[in-house]
């Protein structure tokens, strides 16, 4: 398996990749702990944000198919859900990291860290002092938590990252076999850049 590509897309260099990204989303996302039980149409329409000023997208690409994606953006221009848990705060000195999606096949190859190094470094380069994450939140004990389930924390914090005390934002998504959406907490994690 050769090494993949990084490849930083900013503005219109996204549109040609929403769906592959789309769809990394859908499928990554439906593991532990998201259990989302994507759509297709609703992510094209929400990964557009990524279009915007200050916005990126780090893909990671095996030849021509991209395989794993990490998105930022400035926290003003995200979600107002995850803007809120930040209410009272001058929101742009911070960067919002929102999502890693990686397939399986492609983890435990140092990915991840070029995701972080290069969305904090995109950070920097727009004068913000930190970065953000959210994590969902479950119950250990949670029926469809598998047994061999391990949290990113040790990750994180090797990344000079902590938990937010106070910081939830609260969102809501269909979970796999569910009728209808429900409101999930997800912690902030953050550190100063």
């Amino acid at each position: 398996m050769r090494t993949p590509a990084i490849a930083l897309l900013r503005g219109d260099e996204i549109a040609p990749y929403l769906d592959a990204l789309a769809a990394l989303r859908v499928a990554v996302f439906r593991d532990w702990p998201y259990l989302y039980d994507g759509d297709m149409a609703y992510e094209r329409n929400y990964l557009r944000a990524y279009q915007a000023p200050g916005a990126l997208v780090v893909g990671a690409f095996d030849g021509d198919e991209m395989i794993g994606a990490a998105t930022a953006a400035p926290m003003e221009h995200h979600a107002e859900d995850f803007a809120a848990a930040f209410a009272g705060e001058d929101l742009t000195g911070i960067y919002y990291l929102a999502e890693s999606v990686l397939l399986p096949a492609y983890r435990g190859r140092g990915l991840g860290h070029r995701f972080f190094d290069a969305r904090e470094a995109e950070a920097r380069r727009l004068g913000r002092g930190r970065a953000v994450f959210c994590s969902v939140i479950r119950p250990r004990d949670h029926p469809a938590r598998p047994e061999a389930a391990r949290s990113h924390d040790l990750f994180w914090r090797g990344r000079g990252y902590a938990p937010l005390p106070g910081r939830i934002a609260r969102f809501s998504w269909r979970d796999l076999g569910a009728p209808d959406e429900t409101e999930k907490p997800l912690q902030f994690w953050g550190r100063d850049l």
